[in-house]
Protein backbone atom coordinates (compact mmCIF):
# COMPACT_ATOMS: atom_id res chain seq x y z
CA UNK A 1 0.00 0.00 0.00
CA UNK A 2 1.12 3.70 -0.86
CA UNK A 3 0.02 6.18 1.62
CA UNK A 4 -0.46 10.16 1.49
CA UNK A 5 -1.92 12.62 4.38
CA UNK A 6 -5.35 11.67 3.90
CA UNK A 7 -5.48 8.94 1.62
CA UNK A 8 -3.49 5.47 0.92
CA UNK A 9 -3.55 3.50 -2.79
CA UNK A 10 -4.60 -0.34 -1.92
CA UNK A 11 -5.04 -3.11 -4.39
CA UNK A 12 -8.90 -3.99 -5.42
CA UNK A 13 -10.63 -6.11 -3.51
CA UNK A 14 -13.90 -8.21 -4.56
CA UNK A 15 -15.91 -6.68 -2.27
CA UNK A 16 -15.01 -3.15 -3.74
CA UNK A 17 -16.99 -4.63 -6.76
CA UNK A 18 -20.27 -3.37 -5.84
CA UNK A 19 -19.54 0.04 -4.45
CA UNK A 20 -17.22 0.39 -7.80
CA UNK A 21 -20.54 -0.39 -9.59
CA UNK A 22 -22.42 2.56 -8.12
CA UNK A 23 -19.59 5.28 -8.40
CA UNK A 24 -18.89 4.38 -12.08
CA UNK A 25 -22.49 4.77 -12.78
CA UNK A 26 -22.97 7.81 -10.72
CA UNK A 27 -24.26 9.88 -13.61
CA UNK A 28 -21.85 13.11 -12.26
CA UNK A 29 -19.04 10.37 -11.94
CA UNK A 30 -19.64 9.11 -15.66
CA UNK A 31 -20.03 12.70 -17.06
CA UNK A 32 -16.76 13.76 -15.59
CA UNK A 33 -14.81 10.60 -16.07
CA UNK A 34 -15.83 8.88 -19.67
CA UNK A 35 -15.66 10.45 -23.19
CA UNK A 36 -17.67 8.28 -24.77
CA UNK A 37 -21.60 6.91 -24.46
CA UNK A 38 -22.23 6.77 -20.39
CA UNK A 39 -23.89 3.49 -21.02
CA UNK A 40 -24.27 1.84 -17.59
CA UNK A 41 -22.09 -1.02 -15.92
CA UNK A 42 -23.57 -3.90 -14.60
CA UNK A 43 -22.54 -5.28 -11.13
CA UNK A 44 -20.58 -8.74 -13.58
CA UNK A 45 -18.74 -6.56 -15.63
CA UNK A 46 -17.38 -4.83 -12.48
CA UNK A 47 -16.69 -8.12 -10.74
CA UNK A 48 -15.11 -9.21 -14.28
CA UNK A 49 -12.78 -6.08 -14.47
CA UNK A 50 -11.42 -6.48 -10.45
CA UNK A 51 -10.93 -10.14 -11.24
CA UNK A 52 -8.63 -8.91 -14.45
CA UNK A 53 -6.46 -6.51 -12.98
CA UNK A 54 -3.10 -7.93 -13.05
CA UNK A 55 0.09 -5.95 -13.04
CA UNK A 56 1.31 -8.69 -15.61
CA UNK A 57 -0.45 -7.07 -17.98
CA UNK A 58 0.87 -4.19 -19.76
CA UNK A 59 -0.78 -1.45 -18.49
CA UNK A 60 -2.16 -3.51 -15.30
CA UNK A 61 -1.60 -1.01 -12.86
CA UNK A 62 -4.66 -0.03 -10.90
CA UNK A 63 -5.49 1.06 -7.13
CA UNK A 64 -8.35 1.57 -4.93
CA UNK A 65 -8.28 4.73 -3.12
CA UNK A 66 -9.29 4.40 0.76
CA UNK A 67 -9.11 7.07 3.09
CA UNK A 68 -6.79 7.00 6.18
CA UNK A 69 -9.75 8.12 8.84
CA UNK A 70 -12.12 5.17 8.30
CA UNK A 71 -10.91 2.78 5.44
CA UNK A 72 -13.53 3.80 3.26
CA UNK A 73 -13.38 2.72 -0.27
CA UNK A 74 -13.88 6.13 -2.46
CA UNK A 75 -12.38 5.62 -5.67
CA UNK A 76 -9.64 4.50 -7.88
CA UNK A 77 -6.77 5.97 -9.78
CA UNK A 78 -3.97 3.85 -12.22
CA UNK A 79 -1.91 3.73 -15.11
CA UNK A 80 -4.65 3.52 -18.40
CA UNK A 81 -1.39 3.22 -20.72
CA UNK A 82 2.31 2.76 -20.42
CA UNK A 83 4.64 3.69 -22.95
CA UNK A 84 8.05 1.98 -21.93
CA UNK A 85 10.30 2.84 -24.77
CA UNK A 86 9.58 6.55 -23.88
CA UNK A 87 9.08 6.61 -20.60
CA UNK A 88 5.38 7.78 -20.80
CA UNK A 89 2.47 6.81 -18.57
CA UNK A 90 -1.35 8.24 -19.06
CA UNK A 91 -2.98 8.03 -15.80
CA UNK A 92 -6.25 8.51 -14.88
CA UNK A 93 -8.11 8.91 -11.57
CA UNK A 94 -11.67 8.41 -9.97
CA UNK A 95 -13.12 10.04 -6.74
CA UNK A 96 -16.57 8.17 -6.54
CA UNK A 97 -18.08 9.05 -3.21
CA UNK A 98 -19.26 12.43 -3.60
CA UNK A 99 -19.03 13.15 -0.10
CA UNK A 100 -14.90 13.35 -0.90
CA UNK A 101 -14.82 15.51 -3.83
CA UNK A 102 -13.48 19.17 -3.31
CA UNK A 103 -11.18 18.53 0.28
CA UNK A 104 -8.39 17.41 -1.31
CA UNK A 105 -8.65 13.30 -1.31
CA UNK A 106 -8.21 13.43 -5.37
CA UNK A 107 -5.18 15.85 -4.91
CA UNK A 108 -3.36 13.41 -2.05
CA UNK A 109 -4.02 10.58 -4.00
CA UNK A 110 -2.73 12.04 -7.37
CA UNK A 111 0.23 12.67 -5.55
CA UNK A 112 1.22 9.35 -3.93
CA UNK A 113 -0.15 7.73 -7.60
CA UNK A 114 2.52 10.91 -9.03
CA UNK A 115 5.16 9.30 -6.57
CA UNK A 116 4.71 5.85 -7.07
CA UNK A 117 5.22 5.92 -10.94
CA UNK A 118 8.55 8.30 -10.79
CA UNK A 119 10.11 6.96 -7.54
CA UNK A 120 9.05 3.12 -8.03
CA UNK A 121 8.68 2.40 -12.20
CA UNK A 122 11.47 4.45 -13.25
CA UNK A 123 9.01 6.62 -15.71
CA UNK A 124 10.34 10.10 -17.11
CA UNK A 125 6.46 12.05 -17.74
CA UNK A 126 3.27 11.15 -16.76
CA UNK A 127 0.32 12.43 -19.14
CA UNK A 128 -3.49 12.66 -18.37
CA UNK A 129 -6.71 14.04 -20.47
CA UNK A 130 -9.10 16.25 -18.39
CA UNK A 131 -12.10 17.73 -20.21
CA UNK A 132 -12.59 21.51 -20.03
CA UNK A 133 -15.95 21.87 -18.14
CA UNK A 134 -13.89 19.52 -15.35
CA UNK A 135 -12.42 22.73 -13.32
CA UNK A 136 -12.11 21.51 -10.46
CA UNK A 137 -10.18 18.31 -11.27
CA UNK A 138 -7.91 20.91 -13.35
CA UNK A 139 -6.99 22.74 -10.28
CA UNK A 140 -6.08 19.57 -8.71
CA UNK A 141 -3.65 18.63 -10.89
CA UNK A 142 -2.14 22.07 -11.16
CA UNK A 143 -1.53 21.63 -7.57
CA UNK A 144 0.07 18.33 -7.99
CA UNK A 145 2.32 20.42 -10.61
CA UNK A 146 0.99 19.03 -13.83
CA UNK A 147 0.86 21.59 -16.69
CA UNK A 148 -0.99 22.19 -20.05
CA UNK A 149 0.36 20.69 -22.99
CA UNK A 150 -2.54 21.17 -25.60
CA UNK A 151 -6.19 21.27 -26.20
CA UNK A 152 -7.78 19.08 -28.40
CA UNK A 153 -10.85 21.52 -29.45
CA UNK A 154 -14.32 20.09 -29.05
CA UNK A 155 -13.32 16.60 -28.60
CA UNK A 156 -15.99 15.44 -26.42
CA UNK A 157 -19.56 15.82 -26.93
CA UNK A 158 -21.59 15.82 -23.73
CA UNK A 159 -24.95 17.16 -22.58
CA UNK A 160 -25.57 18.46 -26.40
CA UNK A 161 -22.85 20.32 -26.48
CA UNK A 162 -18.89 20.16 -27.80
CA UNK A 163 -15.60 20.57 -24.97
CA UNK A 164 -12.03 21.00 -25.10
CA UNK A 165 -10.21 17.74 -24.33
CA UNK A 166 -7.22 19.47 -22.27
CA UNK A 167 -3.84 17.41 -22.07
CA UNK A 168 -1.65 18.07 -19.11
CA UNK A 169 1.54 17.02 -17.88
CA UNK A 170 3.93 16.21 -15.83
CA UNK A 171 7.62 15.09 -15.84
CA UNK A 172 10.15 13.67 -13.57
CA UNK A 173 12.47 16.59 -12.88
CA UNK A 174 9.54 18.88 -12.19
CA UNK A 175 7.83 16.88 -9.55
CA UNK A 176 11.16 16.01 -8.03
CA UNK A 177 12.86 19.25 -8.21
Amino acid sequence: MYTGEKVRLREYRKEDAKQAQLYINDPEVKRLLHPGIPFLVTFEDEQRWIEGISVTKEAGYSFAIETLEDQKYIGGCGINSLDWKNSVAVVGIMIGDQNYWGKGYGTDAMKVLIRFIFEQMNINKIRLHVFSYNQRAIKSYEKCGFIQEGILRQEIFRDGKYFDDIVMGITRSEFLG
